[in-house]
C-alpha cells in the first residue's frame, strides 16, 4: 500500500488549537462497521451505546511537563530539550527532541535551572538525542515546577497554565507520557459513571506515548514503516475484566495497541511490555470489538490504526464527512465511535 492512499483534505480552522469549556461537550460521529451508517452525536450520549456485559477501557498513562528550555554557553537564546523516555533505570539517561537542532550535538550542556542541566551525549537518526540529566534532588518534582505541557506541533501557541489539567485525562495516574491519550480526553468522573450506569465495566491499561506520536511515517510504502517501542502493561483486577467481558471497547488507539500487542504476545492476561506494533489495512484484530478515537492527522500511523479497524474506504469517507459538518480535528477536537 502506498501512503498517499490515506490522505485527505483539512482546512487548518478545523484543528482545535484550545479545549473546550466542557470536557464531554464535544461531538462524536458515530460509524457503524457492519451498515456503513453514520450518526452525528454528541459525546454525552456515549453511554447509549454501551451495554451490559461491555468493558470500557482507558490508558491511565500521564503525561508528564518534560518539554524543557535554558540555556546552552555561547548561544543568545533559550533552547528546547523535550524528554521522550528514559533509558536506565536512574532516569539518567534519556531520548529527547531537541530545537535547534543545528545547535545541540555531542557534547553540547544546557542549563534548564539552578537545579538541572542537560548533556547531549549522541546525535541519532531523525533529530533525536540520546542525553544525560543531571538534577540534584527529585527529577519529578522540578520537571513539575518548570517543564512545560508538551502540547502537538499543531497547536500553535505556547502552552498555558490551564493546559496542565486540560492536556491530561481525569484518569491520569502513572507517569510516563510525552503526549495524551487523546481520546481520554473527552471524559469526566460524571460521564465515567454514566458508562458505569449504563452496565459497562471500566478497566484501566497503561501505554506511556513515545517519540511514535510525534514522528511522521518516512516510507512511502506503508509496510517499510517501522514505529518505535512503547511501554504497556495490564493489571490484574482489569484483566479479569477483559477476560469476561462480551464486548471491549478501546478508548482511543493506544489501548487498542496495548490490547492487540498483549493479546499476541501471551493473551490478554496481567502482563508487563514493550510494543512496536504498527496496525494498517490487513491486519486481523484479535482484542478489540469497539473503540473511540480522536480524528488523526493524515497519512499517519494512527490514520492507518482507524483504517485498519474501520475498513479504510469506511473511515476515510467518515472524515470527509467530518470535514464536511465542521468537526473539530485532533488533539483538543471531537471523536469518532467506531461500532
Amino acid at each position: 500500500m502506498n501512503l498517499s492512499e490515506f490522505d485527505y483534505r483539512l482546512p487548518d480552522e478545523l484543528i482545535a488549537q484550545e479545549p473546550l469549556a466542557d470536557r464531554a461537550a464535544s461531538r462524536m460521529l458515530v460509524v457503524d462497521r457492519a451498515t456503513g451508517r453514520m450518526e452525528d452525536r454528541l459525546f454525552r450520549d456515549l453511554p447509549q451505546y454501551l451495554r451490559g456485559g461491555d468493558c470500557l477501557v482507558i490508558n491511565d498513562t500521564r503525561v508528564v511537563p518534560s518539554r524543557l528550555y535554558g540555556r546552552k554557553e555561547g548561544y543568545a537564546r533559550d533552547v528546547e530539550i523535550f524528554l521522550l523516555t528514559p533509558q536506565d533505570p536512574g532516569r539518567t539517561l534519556w531520548t529527547a527532541l531537541v530545537r535547534p537542532g543545528r545547535h545541540l550535538h555531542e557534547g553540547a550542556r544546557v542549563v534548564v535551572s539552578e537545579r538541572l542541566s542537560v548533556e547531549i551525549l549522541e546525535t541519532r537518526v531523525r533529530g533525536e538525542r540520546l542525553v544525560r540529566v543531571e538534577c540534584q534532588g527529585d527529577l519529578d518534582e522540578e520537571m513539575e515546577r518548570i517543564g512545560h505541557v508538551p502540547l502537538p506541533p499543531y497547536i500553535h501557541r505556547p502552552d498555558a497554565p490551564e493546559d496542565r489539567e486540560r492536556y491530561q485525562t481525569v484518569f491520569a495516574a502513572r507517569r510516563g507520557s510525552a503526549a495524551a491519550p487523546t481520546a481520554g480526553l473527552h471524559f469526566t468522573p460524571e460521564m465515567l459513571e454514566a458508562c458505569r450506569s449504563a452496565g459497562a465495566e471500566i478497566a484501566r491499561v497503561t501505554l506511556h506515548v513515545g517519540l511514535g506520536t510525534f514522528q511522521p511515517l518516512l516510507n512511502d510504502t506503508v509496510e517499510e514503516n517501522r514505529l518505535h517501542l512503547e511501554r504497556y502493561s495490564i493489571p490484574p483486577d482489569s484483566a479479569a475484566m477483559l477476560a469476561a467481558a462480551s464486548r471491549r471497547v478501546a478508548v482511543g488507539t493506544t489501548v487498542v495497541r496495548t490490547l492487540e500487542s498483549a493479546a499476541r504476545n501471551g493473551g490478554l492476561g496481567p502482563c508487563d511490555g514493550e510494543t512496536d506494533l504498527f496496525i494498517y489495512p490487513g491486519f486481523r484484530f484479535q482484542a478489540v470489538d469497539a473503540m473511540l478515537t480522536n480524528f488523526h492527522l493524515p497519512k499517519s500511523s494512527l490514520l492507518l490504526l482507524v483504517c485498519a479497524f474501520g475498513g479504510k474506504d469506511l473511515i476515510l469517507e467518515a472524515y470527509r464527512h467530518a470535514v464536511e459538518q465542521r468537526y473539530r480535528f485532533f488533539s483538543y477536537g471531537d471523536c469518532m465511535l467506531i461500532l
